[in-house]
């Protein structure tokens, strides 16, 4: 059910503003929130998506443990796509990883980054120059790097 909430802002007038917002399993009944899953099997889905990548040819991936500096997953897997072409054969590796249910997905080569949202591990595909706006290998800089494959 959507929720109401007063945002504190002001429309013209002086009115305040009602922000609506609705949880994403009631726009899409069939997303369901990706599970946590322990560590272990966190980093061993971490390495299937990497070798998933690997294959279909992604540049510059990388795996980093982000598991002691944020609650948003415990591994970020960030690796770049070279065209359109490329971003749709990486997405459709990342729904054939063993052992995984479909991610929840943001995005896509359009906007040059695609996230995909296993729970305890996040994807992130970039085009070359997005990823080199955005930085997030600098930005996680302090996470370890599990693994580099150029």
């Amino acid at each position: 059910m959507p929720t109401t909430t007063r945002s504190g802002m002001l429309a013209p007038g002086g009115a305040t503003i009602d922000r609506v917002t609705t949880p994403a399993t009631e726009l899409n009944p069939t997303a369901r929130r990706p599970r946590r899953t322990t560590k272990q099997d966190a980093e061993r889905l971490a390495r299937a998506i990497v070798e998933q990548l690997d294959d279909r040819q992604a540049e510059a991936i990388v795996l980093l443990d982000v598991e002691p500096h944020t609650d948003l997953a415990d591994f970020f897997v960030i690796a770049s796509a070279t065209s359109r072409r490329q971003f749709g054969a990486l997405e459709d590796a990342l729904r054939h990883v063993p052992d995984a249910d479909f991610p929840r997905r943001e995005g896509g080569p359009e906007g040059g980054w695609l996230l995909c949202d296993y729970g305890s591990v996040v994807v992130h595909i970039f085009d070359r120059d997005t990823r080199d706006y955005y930085d997030l290998d600098g930005l996680w800089s302090q996470a370890d790097t599990l693994l580099r494959v150029e």
